[in-house]
């Protein structure tokens, strides 16, 4: 799953490296410490320009009456995203990436409470996760929303946790998209040639102190 991720890389570099067109009024960067129903940056297209905005990070269905009529649905299921009547529309019509240098994960340790582990690329690229989203409200009162979609685990990570947030490439984003054509369940893997670091950190996460700042060995 993905529960806890880090945006450090300032959102024009952001969205250049997307070749997007940057919102105003975006979240703030760094946030060391970006946690469901906050606000995160998300990348849509509407096939002729890509645009860098922001959703709230817990998709909400349309048939909800209120945020909290139902469970914060923060992640979902890749291999069954298809079947699932609150996503199912937005997996074929509502694809975006969401873009992160890393993410969190709490190792499960015999006898002790879980110990948080830091996960990012070891060639130090941003992770670009893959997501979908929804419109939510009435057209007087519209929110944006998001999921991270996840996928089994890397052999890299399933020591740690048996879910990993589904990573796109470079060389796919349009497809996810929906840029170029179709064919994008493909995608809807566990990534087999992305190098991974993790890194222990302490408890006292917080979204001011870069996770390298709190390395414990």
């Amino acid at each position: 799953m993905c529960g806890r991720f880090v945006l450090e890389t300032p959102l024009k570099t952001t969205a250049e490296n997307l070749d997007a067109q940057l919102a105003r009024n975006l979240i703030r960067v760094p946030n060391y410490n970006i946690c469901p129903s906050e606000n995160v940056s998300v990348v849509v297209s509407n096939f002729e320009q890509r645009r860098l905005g922001q959703m709230r990070w817990g998709f909400i269905p349309h048939w909800y009456k209120s945020i909290t009529d139902g469970p914060l649905l923060f992640n979902a299921r890749a291999e069954t995203l298809a079947e699932k009547p609150a996503f199912r529309d937005a997996c074929r019509n509502r694809r975006c990436l969401i873009p992160a240098d890393g993410f969190y994960e709490w190792q499960k340790i015999e006898g002790s409470k879980s110990k948080p582990v830091y996960v990012k690329r070891s060639d130090r690229q941003q992770m670009i996760f893959a997501g979908i989203w929804q419109l939510w409200g009435d057209r007087g009162n519209r929110l944006s929303t998001c999921t991270i979609l996840t996928v089994p685990a890397s052999e890299q990570i399933s020591g740690i946790h048996h879910r990993m947030p589904l990573l796109i490439e470079r060389n796919d984003w349009a497809l996810w998209l929906g840029e170029k054509g179709v064919g994008a369940a493909k995608l809807m893997k566990t990534p087999s040639d992305i190098n991974l670091d993790l890194v222990n950190v302490s408890n006292e996460i917080k979204s001011t102190v870069a996770p390298e700042a709190m390395s414990d060995p």
